[in-house]
């Protein structure tokens, strides 16, 4: 902490240029407009907001309903379809607009327009509800990033139905579990794709799930998009391909109505727990917040290219590919491929072919780019740039500043955004007219997001301070709940032993505000870690281990790397008679990382594995994961051991046995 304190201190700021100041959707002066109106008028500012933006069906008479806290409804009574803010309301001005540039993993390229990408949404559309799929119905969506993949989730918000989007580098395990928790009854995939040059042919992952679910499995049809021509199993009308689906349905579907709160989509993401929440998204609260971020946060202007390069698997592909671009009508370019293939010169050479505008990725990817090619950017015409973002976990300081000079060249504000699957937008971010940005803070609250840090107690802890980091009124593009269980929303989010009675929206995240009122995020207070911006439960990774014949206790925790900013240390405890001979050491730990990698995804392989005899518990069982962290990354142990059973243990953690 105090190396954090004192880097946040003497952090040099990098403020807007005038040219730039003078074009932003927001300046010093609207700015401050926004959040006058926010401070003085919180639910008026909210419905204006809501009335300028979305186009309603039937316009809202409440703006908020808070009579069920923590269960809040925004513009309550008013009715919309979010398909038709996306598509229909643009097909008068501008038509024949690029919706979407997709880029194929081996450089190959299409576009859509307005008027073709609706056409297709609504011959989708017809084709789910000619299988019998409704209003209210779940959809699980398991594809890569790609034209069809964004068709699919437009189909379910058209008529009503509820998608939730797997990303497709989860195991058939993962895909069975979000399943039979959604209780979806439809399914739709592709018989294979390539990422990075590989074939994965996940028609077999859904099938090996309808396997494990078996008679439990509740779902009635799989569509199938033939994408590799790959062989695929393919059962007689239960298996659908979507060309056949498609064929004979008319291009125009009629938008089903839906009430503000109405789910959109629920999307699962990592939890303490070992089982991952489905965080529920309404309709119009969330896609409010879709549309004014980008006009805040991107700038975004008519004429911009905007890319960002997030899978549709995760909330930064639902909010800043799906949903916000096409609600502005923005021209947007989708990449289902891999920064470093075929060669790391990917992203550049993307953003000189189709001159993006404003580029919005991962740290994780721009420390890759650095370590394979620090000076690529400069072989590419990136002159189009104008705007860089950064998302999912705060980047560090010397990331941010090659970002700014090499690949921005130094006029290209960076908002470096921190936000949630549950918030549904950016919740803290740099304004780009208006803020002096520092390499590694996220700035500021967005206008109407009344942010702040408290301490167990509840008190703000003032500038200079660190503690947890609060949202203390209720905001429309909140999650509605997690999806089947009520009363886990209100402990994970609204928890008692830290807010009290005061009703503050806890993000499970710890956050230091420096002495000129910037936030920095510090990291999860939870047993969550971060990996290439994307959340893992430890809990969730412990149990696949423990599920594993050698394996008797494991603990998981997070370890610096510099490129993941988190990898995955395990220790493990083998069961007696499962110790292999230490030449075969490595054999075993190889078998556990694929036994993860079946039981959850790749992305939750251990990069580390210690086998050792027993892990450091309190008398009460408590495992100390502190004395684990520390020892995974070279830590010295300078905290309280005196709860320990076993105190000898420590040095018997620092080596495998």
């Amino acid at each position: 902490m105090a190396d954090i304190n004192s880097f946040t201190e003497n952090s040099q700021i990098f403020v807007p240029s005038e040219n730039f100041v003078s074009k932003a959707n927001l300046n010093p002066n609207t700015y401050a407009t926004l959040c006058k109106k926010a401070n003085d008028d919180y639910l008026g500012f909210w419905g204006d907001l809501a009335k300028t933006y979305i186009n309603w069906h039937r316009i809202f008479t409440q703006i908020l309903d808070d009579s069920k806290k923590p269960f809040y409804k925004w513009f309550v009574d008013g009715s919309l379809n979010v398909s038709y803010n996306c598509l229909d309301r643009h097909l008068k001005t501008i038509p024949d607009k690029v919706a979407i540039i997709f880029e194929a993993d081996d450089g190959a390229s299409e576009s859509v327009t307005y008027r073709e990408l609706h056409k297709q949404v609504c011959k989708f559309a017809n084709g789910l509800k000619s299988l019998g799929v409704k209003n209210g119905d779940r959809v699980i969506i398991y594809m890569p990033n790609s034209i069809e993949a964004i068709v699919a989730m437009q189909s379910c918000a058209r008529i009503g139905a509820i998608h939730s989007v797997v990303f497709a580098g989860f195991s058939a395990h993962s895909l069975a579990d979000r399943i039979i928790d959604a209780r979806a009854q439809y399914l739709v995939t592709v018989d294979g794709f390539k990422r990075g040059g590989k074939v994965l042919a996940i028609k077999q992952d859904v099938d090996a799930a309808i396997t494990i679910l078996g008679t439990d499995s509740p779902i009635k049809n799989i569509i199938i998009q033939k994408v590799l021509d790959v062989a695929c199993k393919i059962v007689p009308k239960f298996d659908v391909w979507w060309h056949d689906l498609v064929l004979n349905q008319s291009d125009i579907c009629e938008p089903e109505w839906v009430l503000s709160s109405h789910p959109l989509f629920i999307l699962y993401t990592s939890g303490s727990t070992g089982k991952p929440k489905g965080v529920e998204h309404s309709s119009a609260g969330y896609l409010l917040g879709a549309i004014i971020t980008m006009l805040w946060v991107f700038d975004y202007k008519d004429s911009d290219c905007f890319w960002c390069t997030a899978d549709v698997g995760w909330i930064t592909g639902h909010t800043y590919v799906c949903y916000g671009p096409l609600a502005l009508g923005a021209t947007q370019v989708i990449f289902s491929g891999t920064p470093l293939y075929p060669d790391a010169s990917s992203f550049w050479r993307i953003i000189q072919r189709h001159r993006v505008s404003v580029f919005y990725t991962a740290p994780t990817a721009i420390r890759s780019l650095i370590k394979a090619g620090g000076d690529l950017p400069l072989k590419f015409d990136l002159s189009s740039l104008r705007l860089l973002g950064s998302v999912g976990e705060p980047i560090n300081p010397e990331a941010w500043k090659w970002y700014y000079t090499l690949v921005g060249k130094e006029h290209c504000p960076i908002v470096d955004t921190w936000w949630q699957t549950e918030t549904g937008c950016h919740m803290l971010a740099p304004i780009p007219g208006v803020s002096g940005l520092k390499p590694g803070s996220c700035c500021a609250p967005l206008p109407g997001i009344c942010a702040g840090i408290i301490d167990e107690n509840g008190h703000n802890v003032g500038l200079g301070g660190s503690g947890y980091l609060v949202i203390k009124k209720p905001f429309p593009m909140q999650l509605r709940t997690i999806w089947g269980d009520n009363e886990r929303y209100k402990t994970a989010y609204y928890p008692e032993e830290i807010s009290g009675s005061k009703h503050y929206y806890v993000a499970g995240d710890s956050a230091h505000l420096d002495s000129d009122g910037y936030f920095w995020i510090l990291g999860r207070i939870d047993d969550v870690l971060n990996v290439s911006g994307h959340r893992i439960g430890t809990a969730e990774i412990e149990s696949a281990l423990v599920s594993h014949k050698a394996v008797a206790e494991a603990a998981v925790v997070g370890k610096f790397h510099e490129i993941k900013g988190e990898s995955l240390f395990a220790f493990v405890v083998c069961k007696n008679g499962f110790f292999p001979a230490k030449e075969n050491l490595e054999n075993l730990k190889e078998e556990l990382c694929t036994w993860v990698a079946t039981q959850i995804g790749a992305i939750a392989k251990p990069d580390d594995i210690r086998f050792v005899e027993g892990l450091p518990k309190t008398r009460s069982g408590k495992i100390m994961r502190r004395i684990l962290r520390n020892i995974a990354n070279g830590h010295q142990i300078t905290q309280d051991i005196s709860t320990l059973e076993n105190p000898a243990i420590i040095e018997l953690l620092k080596t495998d046995i």
